[in-house]
């Protein structure tokens, strides 16, 4: 069966899964620049701290509706938060 775009849906779930991972691999990459610059990304919510830039990979990896957009709030990249 075909959608609207054209697309089977097993496709366009493999797409939406590559995009995914790409933007995880991104976080991977991005956490570990910033880490070697001096500026690591850090958060802390209760007793659950991420750090590492492995652990932003990891979060991003299982959770990433929840850990990409805190990671972009913890970088100040998060299009949908007002910068002061």
């Amino acid at each position: 069966m075909k959608s609207m775009s054209g697309l089977s849906p097993v496709l366009l779930s493999i797409a939406v899964l590559l995009v995914m991972f790409g933007s995880d691999l991104w976080v991977l990459t991005d956490a570990r620049g910033r880490a070697r610059r001096g500026d690591p990304v850090s958060v802390r919510i209760g007793n659950l701290r991420v750090e590492t830039p492995e652990a932003w990979f990891l979060g991003c990896l299982v959770l990433w509706v929840i850990f990409m957009p805190l990671y972009l709030t913890a970088t100040r990249r998060n299009p949908f938060v007002r910068q002061s």
